[in-house]
């Protein structure tokens, strides 16, 4: 039973659309088109290449995956690895949990799709019984996890209730030539590698994981924005029944929006009156500059203005001080202005007690 894709061209309202089918795999019957905003003539929709492996916005952030259009192996890993069959297409198998459906599953089906130019890749899904009870609980139902990845480009079939451990059984069933996994050790209760036998078959074909992405973060995310959420929730008319809240959170959270409310409009007036700050000071140093240019151009003008005024006047005063200044300096040579003075009143003195005693001796004589 051949699996290859043949494409056909259907013409639609003067333009050609490309229809990928597969005879053994309905789920890859659906229409593609490309981006409108990419430049992709030489790209075929449904081919083995992405669409982002053309978008350079994309190559800046993920290393684009390229499809391996030779039958080689990797070598260097501590396991070996079979070769391929060269007579039909090479039969890979991934197989996982796949909740909340992410870039880095995405990534990883890539992969496996691009190791060979024809790959017809299986995807075993577990079922939520053997999840819950051995990895912990999800958050979409069985029937929502095959729904996202049959959506998948990359997926040709998709085996619900997959076994969480593969045995031989069941790869003997689905005819697998190799298992995809990234290459750590994954420990169950039963191993501690679930997938030591198919590498020691050789059947085992590593994947490289996606870094700074997994459901168990995406959960960690909206977890630690709990109470954001729920606003957001409750915001778009869901029940605080339906969200399994209480009354009282329901009041928290009330206030909680409240006070962001009230701090995103204090921001919002702080920015305002901010700008307007900056602005009137802004024209306070125009008017600054203004002023210091007009009292320089006028400074020349008001002294020439002022000594044609009060010039007479202020020589007077300045030429009197100056000859006062001047008799002072000249006193100085003859000592000092207090010492004459003092020198003065000590002979005055002198003089009145002279006279009085010559009174006394005229007045002492007429008595005898």
């Amino acid at each position: 039973m051949s699996t290859k894709r043949k494409h056909s061209k259907t013409p639609t309202n003067g333009s050609e659309k490309h229809v990928t089918s597969a005879p053994s795999s309905p789920k890859l019957t659906i229409p593609r088109s490309p981006s409108p905003s990419l430049q992709l003539s030489s790209l075929d929709p449904g081919s083995p290449m992405g669409l982002g492996d053309a978008d350079p916005n994309v190559q800046d952030y993920f290393k684009p995956i390229d499809v391996n259009m030779t039958l080689s192996v990797p070598t260097d890993k501590p396991y070996p690895i079979n070769s391929p069959p060269t007579d039909r297409p090479v039969r890979l198998y991934c197989d996982g949990i796949y909740d909340l459906v992410h870039y880095g599953h995405m990534r990883a089906l890539e992969q496996a799709k691009k190791s060979f130019p024809d790959v017809y890749l299986i995807i075993g899904m577990c079922n939520d019984k053997d999840t819950h009870s051995r990895k912990g609980k999800t958050v979409l139902t069985e029937r929502e996890r095959y729904e996202s990845l049959r959506h998948c480009r990359w997926v040709d079939e998709i085996v619900t209730d997959a076994p969480w451990i593969i045995t031989q059984e069941f790869i003997d069933k689905h005819e697998i030539d190799y298992v995809c996994h990234d290459d750590l050790p994954y420990a169950s209760a039963e191993s501690d590698d679930v997938y030591a036998f198919v590498k020691a078959q050789g059947r085992f074909l590593p994947t490289q994981r996606t870094d700074g992405v997994s459901t168990s973060e995406l959960i960690t995310r909206i977890v630690r924005d709990y109470d954001k959420y729920l606003r957001r929730n409750l915001e778009r008319g869901i029940s605080p029944k339906d969200l399994n809240i209480s009354f009282l959170k329901e009041q928290e959270l009330n206030l909680q929006k409240h006070v962001s409310g009230i701090r995103e409009q204090i921001k919002k007036n702080f920015l305002g009156t901010r700008e307007d700050l900056v602005g009137e000071l802004e024209d306070l140093k125009a008017e600054l500059r203004h002023t210091k240019m007009f009292w320089e151009d006028r400074r020349q003008d008001f002294v020439r203005g002022f000594s044609s005024m009060f010039g007479s006047q202020v020589n007077k005063i300045f030429g009197r001080k100056r000859r006062e200044l001047e008799d002072s300096e000249s006193s100085s040579a003859n000592g000092s202005p207090t010492k004459r003075s003092r020198q003065k009143l000590d002979s005055r003195s002198s003089s009145d007690n002279l006279s009085d005693s010559q009174s006394v001796d005229a007045a002492s004589s007429s008595n005898i």
